[in-house]
């Protein structure tokens, strides 16, 4: 097989006809290896990215894989045929390897691994201990897909917020009421499988070349529940409302659980669970399990972790900043943006999570307290581009030596800005040109907020410490060097984003267990490991795979 890379396309001459592109494709793939169509046997899109450098002259850049009519010979022949040509640098033999699983045992262990929380590293990782015959108990403290959904609508209209069931705990995990953005920066062998994964539970098959994959918030739900009967399926159990309370330890090694769980009548039981395997895969939210490994004397350590706001614009504004006279063409799509810039004073600020045509959305799963996050649907069809502007909060930064210490601080922000909100989870909001000059806002402008529970217009400057208001106040202008626009004086400021990553880490050993405590696995992105979808389900691959040799 060869693997051809940079076809480019000039996004002008597809003249807006999304359906020109694969044939486009094909024939500029033909041009660069100097053969026919029919010296094809097999082609597969493989890669699909957007070049906007010059917004003048856009590009579709585009990898292939392909065979050709005469196999190994015939690939060898080409190759042969290219060598003086610039093209065949961008050409090479590949030989596609399957991501291998762990060998299935042939009869279930007598005591099944638990895997702690249905977020993506916990889904992966139950769903690969089950395909390999260990047969996993996977629990989740909140609600099924469609129940949660039902709780994130009840509580955007009416302020009355379900403490176990919201947009950071139920099936998903946090990533389910998010764009569903599949891009990382790691590198994983697993990345392909996780893709496939996805697109096998419901997801488009776009994502399989998309240099920037995502899923959307309206299709999430029905992916992880297709993946969750494929748990099932494959010999694996699924509980929801069903929370970890307690761990049973014994000579640093776990013997048990105490979960409890709330039965379809409403009556709350706890229950002891056997287990000397538990994956602890419970995100960043879950601030009560923190608390109950640090009475275990489980070994954490601060991390750095990053807090700031929601920023929206008008994606219109975004499309014609990046994409020029091309902004309308819908061979592009909505554009995203990825920001960064490091300060003089060592701090740094950034866009987090950017959201094209999407919403911000109410994040709070605490009482008294508000967060932001943001989505976008599947079509990224909405008005505004939103995404997280962030500053980065060091360990040293925190006060006394609590591990905790950082929790502490995301909640204070988050009652501040509860406080500033006036309450019934409305969120404190100001537009960018009353924030640089540090005075409130009284209203919007062209820019309409799509926080759900709505904002309160004033000030964020009680909401965030002093040195992240500095940091994005002092970077705003310099981001807007970046792209035009980004400073705009009507973009609007929606506080407050806490819950970018977590601010802890359970340490854990070469083994993939806890340094002290043996048959305890931290994973993903609640365990500081990873951050995002993609990442954190490759980190609970990587555990379940690990878990697996131990049997």
């Amino acid at each position: 097989m060869l693997e051809v890379a940079n076809i480019k396309l000039p996004v002008s001459s597809l003249h807006h006809d999304m359906a020109a592109e694969a044939s486009a494709g094909l024939a500029a793939l033909c041009r660069a290896l100097h053969v026919r169509r029919n010296d094809i046997s097999s082609v597969m899109l493989h890669r699909r990215s957007i070049d906007a450098r010059k917004r003048s002259n856009i590009m579709l850049v585009l990898t292939y894989h392909l065979e050709l009519r005469g196999g190994s010979a015939a690939e060898k022949n080409l190759l042969h045929k290219l060598s003086r040509k610039p093209i065949v640098k961008h050409v090479r033999r590949i030989e596609p390897v399957a991501f291998a699983l762990p060998e299935p045992l042939i009869q279930p262990p007598r005591q099944r691994p638990l895997v702690v929380g249905a977020g993506c590293a916990g889904l992966f990782c139950a769903l690969v201990l089950a395909r390999a015959g260990l047969a996993p108990l996977l629990i989740e403290r909140g609600d099924d897909a469609q129940r949660r959904s039902d709780a994130v609508t009840h509580f955007n209209h009416t302020g009355e917020l379900n403490l176990e069931s919201n947009i950071q705990f139920g099936l998903g995990g946090a990533g389910t009421f998010s764009d569903g953005k599949l891009n990382t920066g790691t590198k994983s062998p697993s990345h392909r499988f996780i893709l496939e994964t996805f697109v096998e539970a419901g997801a488009s098959r776009n994502i399989l070349w998309d240099a920037k994959p995502h899923v959307g918030s309206d299709v999430l739900p029905t992916v992880v529940t297709n993946m969750v009967h494929m748990i099932e399926s494959a010999g694996g159990e699924v509980r929801f409302r069903t929370r970890l309370v307690d761990l049973m330890l014994k000579d640093h090694q776990v013997r048990s659980v105490v979960v409890e769980y709330t039965t379809d009548a409403g009556e709350m039981k706890t229950e002891t669970i056997p287990a000397t395997h538990v994956i602890l895969a419970t995100g960043h939210s879950a601030r009560d399990v923190f608390e109950l490994l640090k009475g275990r004397n489980i070994a954490m350590e601060r991390k750095t972790f990053a807090m700031g706001v929601r920023i929206e614009h008008l994606q219109a504004d975004i499309n014609r900043a990046l994409y020029g006279s091309e902004a309308e063409n819908p061979v592009l799509g909505a554009a995203l943006y990825k920001l960064s810039v490091h300060l003089p004073s060592g701090r740094s600020a950034f866009s987090f999570c950017m959201c094209p045509g999407g919403f911000v959305v109410s994040a709070s799963s605490e009482k008294n307290g508000v967060v932001t996050n943001g989505m976008s649907l599947s079509t990224r069809s909405g008005t505004n581009a939103n995404s997280g502007l962030l500053a980065n909060v060091f360990p040293d930064d925190l006060l006394g030596n609590d591990v905790l210490e950082g929790l502490t601080l995301q909640r204070v922000c988050e009652q501040n800005a509860f406080e500033a909100g006036g309450g019934a989870y409305t969120a404190p909001a100001q537009l960018v040109g009353d924030f640089l000059r540090n005075q409130p806002s009284s209203g919007a402008e062209s820019v309409q907020p799509t926080y759900p529970r709505g904002v309160s217009w004033g000030s964020l400057e009680s909401c965030l410490p002093d040195y992240i208001i500095d940091t994005l106040r002092t970077s705003l202008p310099l981001l807007d060097h970046k792209l035009h626009g980004f400073a705009a004086e009507d973009a609007v400021l929606t506080g407050v984003e806490t819950r970018s990553s977590s601010p802890i880490r359970i340490t854990r050993g070469d083994s993939g267990q806890s340094v002290n405590v043996e048959g305890l696995w931290p994973a993903g992105e609640g365990a500081g490991y990873a951050g995002g979808i993609m990442s954190a389900a490759a980190d609970g691959i990587r555990t379940a795979k690990l878990v697996a040799r131990r049997y």
